[in-house]
């Protein structure tokens, strides 16, 4: 899928600019075959203002309290397996290269599955997709279906034959002790 993303900024002397216009290229990995990554924005900290629009530093994929990504996440059907012959070990360094901090939340028991310390906010772009909860729950979600995930162990599972696209953000939260 195509994303263009356009940032805007202001000069110094407070006029609002374009700062950039460019087609943002997916990120995929041999491990998840079928599925892309388009990282759009985010920042480890609350955004202040005004901005220039500088685009902030190489970040993790998952937030820390106060931080948040934008981006949208496309999910390939159930039945886009690996190859049989994947050389796992580099494919785990391709992950954690192109998306720090994704595999430390994987459960390596239950693909998917996984717990992340943030609120995220999902939309339900194109396509069809399930979300699987603790002890098998699963919630079907079609075009234009949101979800508040508030820090809850979860899988994204597509079972129809087309790409499932999701616009995706993350804020980062504390987790209170128990």
């Amino acid at each position: 899928m195509a994303i263009r993303c356009v940032v805007t900024g202001q000069k110094e002397d407070g006029k609002s600019v374009i700062v950039a216009d460019k087609q943002v290229e997916p990120i995929t990995v041999s491990l998840l075959p079928g599925t892309e990554f388009h990282r759009l924005w985010g920042s480890n900290t609350q955004p202040t203002l005004p901005a220039d629009g500088e685009p902030p530093d190489k970040i993790g994929y998952f937030p820390p309290p106060g931080g948040y990504r934008f981006g949208f996440f496309t999910l390939g059907p159930d039945s886009v397996s690996m190859p049989a012959d994947l050389d796992i070990e580099a494919a785990l360094l391709e992950l954690d290269a192109k998306l720090p901090g994704l595999a430390e939340v994987m459960e390596p028991d239950h693909p998917g599955m996984h717990t992340t310390d943030t609120v995220d906010l999902d939309l339900v772009v194109s396509g069809e997709v399930w979300l699987e909860l603790d002890d098998g729950e699963e919630v079907q979600l079609h075009v234009g279906d949101c979800v508040v995930q508030n820090g809850t162990r979860h899988a994204w599972h597509n079972r129809t034959s087309e790409p499932a696209v999701m616009f995706v953000a993350l804020l980062g939260a504390a987790r209170a002790p128990k």
